[in-house]
């Protein structure tokens, strides 16, 4: 089975969860209060952040101060530092410690790089929610956070988990979570465990009551996942991201009934998905991908289901899409690729209203593609590489065997968001009219029959293929206006005609220009051989009928990698600034007028 390739605007998430806690009304500002804060700023190398510009001397009343929240008697209660470019380290020496009435305190996404934790934190013992996410703290988490009893969510998970920048060692998770019973909210994600599935599941379970959240992705743990943890009758969230469980689901995990979110991404899980686990009403979203053993079908789903995302891609799970698939009216992105379905896409899915994202590609479905024209949210559709036939009916469509027309509709889906389209390797022979391009970022049609006339791809695109098609209309004189922040742009194997049009030269971040094996005429815009910079590596325009000398100066600057222009009409020499290429590894001017000696 193939793997489809999907060229995203990929965008890496880290997602800091913010102390959300209760602190009383601000009042005025106290005269310690201040002066500690004063210092603090003065501790920490935070030039370039805005939030601290605030804190000086001219502004008395430090309650007023962005990211501070006072009691009614002017204590600082909440400190909200997040991601405010501080630089440097905390000490015990901290005047930070001197805001002994501290109940909220966020650092979170700063640089405290190569800090260790300092023990001094034991000394703010009212703080109920404690941030350090993402700020570089590393080496063994002290065991005095473990004294600051009354936190209710506690968040230390790291920026880059794989990397391990803290570790519960000495202490080890059972130490230091047994005086945290109040806790609701724990993230450790990143922090170095090292726990088989009972020493880390028991006291989790024996000492937090009361958690909702438990996030220990990266966190070196071993399976199976322990069945005390149905003591937590509380948990909402489950997050064992990228453990080595080496276990099947457990079935236990049904009876916990106020489940709303389960991931368990890359956990090594085998045996068969549990099929109760879609039964369990609370559960809106369900990550189990790139568990490359998990086998098993889905079952029929219940009606009024709040499942909203389910991902179970790059695994053994196999068979046909129930019907029922339609009762998930809340699904909003749902992703099986690279797996073993087959059979017929359900119509049923032709219900969905809220379906934004959805990937059935590198599977074996057959058939007609249903219509998914209620999805007025979809910005993403991935059905390649698979045995799907018929009509076209629906963005991701490569390697099929569609055919028929483009519908005009398709042009609209997601209300104007849809970013991405691949329709290549199929049949398609026409676009249906009238029709707008939105604002796509990724457009590829290469390999089917459509003629006629060249399309105008959108200005925002980076990514435009037209290749290998019967196009046989010139290329519009404005394209360079359309093409001036796309980085590949390819109508190669095709009837195009007339001239190539200087607005060409309206680029400017082009990496690959291929125009060959078409009937294009006249003579080279001069800008594609002054290229003033080193973007342009592949310039193809070989197979044509261009004439005239071939001049200009290839610049200093020049960053050709590829440069096709056999067989064409061209005449003259070879400007000797070609030697300024000096990235160059295919130089092909074969089949020419050119009367010159090279080099």
């Amino acid at each position: 089975m193939r793997n489809s390739v999907f060229i995203p605007i990929f965008i890496i998430t880290i997602i800091t969860i913010c102390c959300v806690c209760i602190v009383p009304i601000n009042g005025q500002c106290l005269e310690d209060q201040r002066s500690l804060l004063l210092q603090l700023k003065n501790e920490f190398d935070s030039l370039l952040s805005t939030k601290l510009v605030q804190w000086n001397h001219h502004n008395k009343d430090c309650c007023l101060w962005e990211g501070i929240t006072c009691s009614k008697a002017g204590h600082v209660t909440g400190l909200d530092l997040n991601d405010k470019s501080i630089f440097g380290g905390i000490d015990n020496s901290s005047s930070l410690f001197g805001l002994r009435f501290l109940q909220s305190l966020n650092l979170s996404d700063n640089y405290f790089y190569d800090a260790q934790i300092p023990p001094t934190f034991i000394n703010l013992t009212s703080l109920t929610c404690l941030n350090l996410s993402n700020s570089g703290f590393r080496g063994q988490i002290p065991i005095e956070l473990s004294q600051l009893t009354r936190l209710v969510t506690l968040d230390l998970s790291g920026v880059f988990p794989e990397f391990f920048y803290l570790k519960l060692e000495n202490p080890n998770l059972n130490m230091f979570v047994q005086n945290l019973t109040q806790l609701t909210e724990l993230y450790l994600d990143g922090v170095e465990i090292s726990a088989q599935g009972h020493d880390w599941g028991q006291p989790i379970s024996s000492w937090l009551p009361n958690l909702r959240v438990l996030s220990l992705s990266y966190c070196s743990l071993s399976g199976p996942i322990d069945s005390s943890l149905l003591k937590l009758q509380f948990l909402s969230v489950i997050r064992l991201d990228h453990n080595n469980l080496n276990a099947p689901v457990p079935e236990f995990l049904v009876n916990f009934k106020n489940l709303t979110s389960l991931y368990l991404r890359f956990c090594s899980l085998k045996g068969a998905l549990p099929e109760n686990i879609f039964h369990l009403q609370t559960l809106q979203i369900l990550e189990l991908y790139d568990n490359t053993e998990l086998n098993g079908s889905l079952p029929e789903f219940p009606q009024n289901g709040n499942l909203q995302t389910l991902v179970i891609s790059n695994t053994k799970v196999s068979g046909q899409l129930p019907n029922s698939i339609g009762n998930l009216g809340m699904l909003s992105k749902m992703d099986l690729s690279n797996s073993n379905f087959t059979g017929q896409i359900p119509k049923s899915m032709g219900k969905f209203t809220q379906l934004a994202y959805l990937d059935f590609s590198s599977n074996m479905f057959t058939g007609a593609v249903p219509s998914l024209q209620m999805s007025k949210y979809l910005t993403h559709i991935g059905l390649s590489y698979n045995n799907l036939s018929g009509q076209f009916s629906f963005t991701q469509f490569e390697d099929n065997q569609i055919g028929g027309e483009i519908p005009n509709w398709i042009w609209k889906v997601g209300n104007g968001s849809l970013r991405y389209l691949n329709l290549s390797l199929n049949f398609l022979e026409n676009h249906q009219e009238p029709y707008v391009i939105p604002s796509l970022i990724y457009l590829d049609l290469h390999s089917n029959h459509l003629r006629g006339k060249l399309p105008l791809p959108p200005d925002t695109a980076e990514h435009v293929d037209y290749s290998s098609n019967y196009f046989s209309s010139s290329i519009p004189v404005d394209i360079g206006n359309n093409i001036f922040f796309t980085l590949f742009f390819s109508v190669a194997n095709n009837n195009l005609i007339g001239t190539i049009p200087i607005s060409i030269c309206n680029t400017s971040f082009l990496n690959v220009l291929d125009m060959s094996n078409n009937s294009l005429s006249g003579p080279i815009p001069l800008c594609l051989i002054e290229w003033s910079d080193s973007t342009l590596q592949v310039l193809n325009l070989g197979k044509n009928r261009l004439s005239g000398n071939l001049s200009g100066t290839f610049q200093k600057s020049c960053g050709l990698k590829y440069l096709d222009l056999r067989a064409n009409q061209l005449e003259g020499k070879v400007p000797e600034s070609i030697s300024n290429c000096t990235s160059l590894e295919v130089l092909n001017l074969g089949n020419n007028k050119i009367n010159d000696t090279f080099p």
